[in-house]
Formats: structure tokens, sequence, C-alpha cells
């Protein structure tokens, strides 16, 4: 399968808002794809749509073949949201053993999940004690426990010291070699250079769906973030 997820003509509505505006694109499998683009440009929207839990007003979201939100996909589809999703009376161990037993995999697993996101040291600690990062990193551990071919990140590094961002960014890449397909939203742009490709999004259109290397060709410059301001000024000029 070239395209692990095939997005077409996706519209959604938010009240009397139209949040996202027929939006068409393909995500190559085994790639980290990055979802780049300001506050309220429809990113959380979008992944929402990803793993079939949006309401979309019209056109479909296919995720390895099956509409998004099939039953079949929920062992295969990790989804990790901004807010934790994880069991604040809990310890972090407890957490992940708990995540783990529910794709039938057991402690040696778990342990492992959260040694990739660096919080075997903290595996003893309460989920309400944590800090915000902390959380996070045991949402995803708990994401990462099952093993999806999918792996929906929002936002997974706000909050996160530069040493462990980079430490997640060369575990998501290790994931994607591995063969896992990975949507990694933020909206800071000097993070959209890790990503293998980039779908750049603002007030719900989608600007570019391209590699930074030829975002870059395109607008003449290596600055990642003067190219997306140089494709919102080109849009501008179009409609002006």
């Amino acid at each position: 399968m070239d395209s692990a997820v095939t997005v077409t003509d996706l519209v959604v509505d938010r009240g009397a808002r139209q949040v996202l505006k027929g939006l068409s694109f393909a995500v190559p499998t085994g790639q980290v794809t990055g979802l780049l683009g300001p506050s309220g440009s429809g990113k959380t929207t979008l992944m929402r749509a990803l793993v079939g839990v949006q309401v979309v007003r019209s056109g479909e979201v296919t995720v390895l073949g099956r509409p998004a939100g099939s039953p079949e996909l929920r062992a295969l589809v990790g989804y990790v949201t901004q807010s934790p999703s994880v069991y604040a009376d809990l310890t972090v161990r407890e957490n992940a053993r708990y995540f783990a037993a529910l794709y039938g995999r057991g402690a040696r697993e778990a342990d492992a999940a959260l040694r990739d996101v660096g919080l075997a040291d903290a595996a003893g600690q309460l989920v309400r004690d944590l800090s915000g990062g902390q959380m996070g990193r045991a949402s995803l551990a708990c994401a990462l426990v099952g093993s999806p071919e999918v792996l929906v990140l929002d936002e997974p590094t706000v909050g996160l010291d530069p040493l462990l961002r980079v430490e997640l960014w060369e575990k998501f890449h290790a994931l994607a070699a591995a063969g896992t397909t990975l949507i990694v939203s933020s909206h800071v742009m000097d993070e959209a250079g890790r990503c293998d490709r980039l779908l750049l999004l603002r007030e719900g259109e989608l600007l570019a769906d391209d590699t930074p290397a030829q975002l870059r060709a395109i607008s003449g410059s290596d600055d990642l973030e003067e190219a997306f301001l140089t494709l919102v000024r080109n849009r501008q000029e179009v409609a002006a």
C-alpha cells in the first residue's frame, strides 16, 4: 500500500463555521508526515477526522484501506491528543501495563514503551503528580505499546525540553523506518524540517503538500517559516 491514509474532498463544519474546506491529500506509508499550521488552522479537527471521531459534512477519509473509525482499525491506529489520555490515579507503569493488556501485550512491552519516551525513572509515580510534559509522554507510551501501524500525534512535543524533543523525533523516525506511518502536528515551524513530508494548513485550507526540500525550492528560501509565509502571500495575491 503506497498510502496509509487518503483524504478526498473533506469538509467539516463547527456550528456556522467551515473548519476544513474540501481537503484532499494522501499520506505515504512508513514516513513522518508533519501537519503544520498556526493555532486555529484546523489541525486538531483534521486529526480527529483521521481517527474517525469527528463528524464530517462531506468527503471521505480512508485509513489502511478502510473508512476512518472502522472497528477493525482500533488496534491498528494510535492517537495521542493534546490533553493527557491516561488515568491520573494510577502510576505511570500501571497505565502502560493496563493499555498493554488491552492490546494483548505484557509487562515487558509496557516497560519498553516507558523507556522509549524517557519515563522509566518515573514509572512508579502517580500520573497526577507528573508535569504536563511527562503526562504527554505517558500518553505517548500508552499509544506506542500497541505497536500501531498508523500513529497520529497532536502536538506531542509541547512543553518538552530541547534534548527530549530531539530524542522523541529520533524515536519517530525509527518507528517510520520500521514501517509505522506517523502524522505529527505542530505549530512550531522549526519542527517542519524534521518531517519527511509536510502538510501546511491555514484557515482550513491546504496550502502545500510537499517535502521540506521542495517547499524550500518553491519559495527560494532555506527558512521553512519564510516558505510558509511566501505560500500565504501567494494565495492572498491569487484571491485578490
